[in-house]
């Protein structure tokens, strides 16, 4: 015997087994012939009534059951049983002295799982409780592997999105390096993004993937020559050409990614600088044909650029810059997210100064 199946027969033999039958002289001759096979969770009871509390009260794995009882028969019994909700469904195994084949087959129809005619030969019966463990072992162990698996495959999941959300936030810091900013710039952006968000009915799932996504709006400008992206005066029309670029650059970047992480991050990217009135870049996109993505990100990163400073400018005061953003809607942003964003200043002005840069 090798050590598989001398672990399968010891935990067979610590099967629980509850036998029902108002004859104890059945009962005793079941648990003497259980015990020398080296079963020892045995319960019983004459009283079929019994059979469901006990059942409960001890996670019973195997139920033999007599049909002909006082009280209540092993019909009613075993619909006792099969009704419980949220339980594990018993195995029963009808053993009767009842041969008619209308009963067998009402017996299996409720949900008994074996049928024994008595008298009953003593090594067929032990085979027939050994073969219905064996099968409830084998699913519960399936059970219990499949499980395993799904928390494996969950904790390697997750371990692969928490990867790359740090390769996200990275990117997005490593182009705000670039432009001069300590990396709080988009966080706030990308905070006021969500909440703008929500607040104009984003699903919770999509203002989460755009939490994690709109740091990289500004990825392309990592392709952006440094005389034009650090220039501290007004650029000249051709520079200001190639600095509008790193829109295209950043979608370039991240695009044939199958993650909905980076296929958000790609939407944003390229729309975060179109216009509501179509005067925008890269593709002078106009209205709703701006992903409602990139309306967002461009409205809390237009605010959290105006109220913070830059090398070539001062913060403007929350204010000044709310004035602005009433100017233009309709023209740079969408009306409906101006009205939004005017609802939940107070949150978005809490952002900012929890964020704030460092004196």
């Amino acid at each position: 015997m090798n050590e598989f199946s001398k672990d399968l027969n010891t935990e067979l033999q610590k099967a629980k087994i509850l036998i029902v039958d108002d004859e104890f002289t059945n009962i005793k001759l079941l648990k003497k012939m259980l015990s020398m096979n080296g079963y020892s969770n045995l319960f019983y009871t004459e009283d079929p009534t019994l059979a469901l509390p006990l059942y409960l009260e001890n996670q019973i794995d195997l139920v033999l059951l007599d049909l002909n009882m006082p009280q209540l028969n092993g019909f009613g019994v075993m619909q006792l049983l099969m009704s419980l909700q949220n339980e594990k469904k018993p195995s029963i195994i009808v053993l009767t002295a009842q041969h008619a084949q209308q009963f067998r087959q009402e017996a299996l129809d409720q949900g008994a799982r074996d049928y024994i005619t008595k008298p009953f030969n003593t090594k067929e019966l032990l085979s027939r409780v050994r073969n219905l463990l064996e099968v409830d072992f084998a699913h519960n162990y399936l059970s219990h592997q499949n499980r395993i698996l799904e928390e494996k495959v969950n904790a390697k999941t997750q371990e692969l999105r928490i990867s790359q959300l740090q390769t996200v936030r990275h990117l997005g810091r490593a182009a705000e390096y670039r432009d001069n900013e300590t990396g709080l710039h988009i966080i706030r952006m990308s905070k006021m993004a969500c909440v703008l968000a929500k607040a104009a009915g984003l699903e919770e799932s999509e203002c989460e993937l755009l939490l994690n996504a709109a740091p990289m709006h500004d990825i392309g400008k990592i392709g952006i020559p440094d005389h034009i992206l650090l220039k501290p005066g007004n650029f000249l029309p051709e520079e200001w050409k190639i600095m509008q670029t790193h829109a295209q650059i950043g979608a370039n970047v991240l695009i044939n990614d199958d993650s909905l992480l980076m296929k958000m991050a790609h939407t944003i990217a390229i729309s975060h600088h179109e216009k509501w009135n179509g005067k925008g870049y890269p593709n002078g996109l106009k209205g709703d044909e701006i992903p409602f993505v990139g309306r967002v990100t461009a409205l809390a990163d237009v605010f959290d650029a105006l109220t913070s400073s830059r090398p070539y400018k001062h913060a403007w005061s929350v204010e000044k810059a709310v004035e602005l953003i009433k100017t233009e809607k309709g023209q740079h942003f969408e009306p409906f997210l101006v009205d939004v964003f005017l609802q939940v200043l107070p949150e978005l002005v809490e952002i900012k100064e929890k964020y704030a840069e460092p004196e």
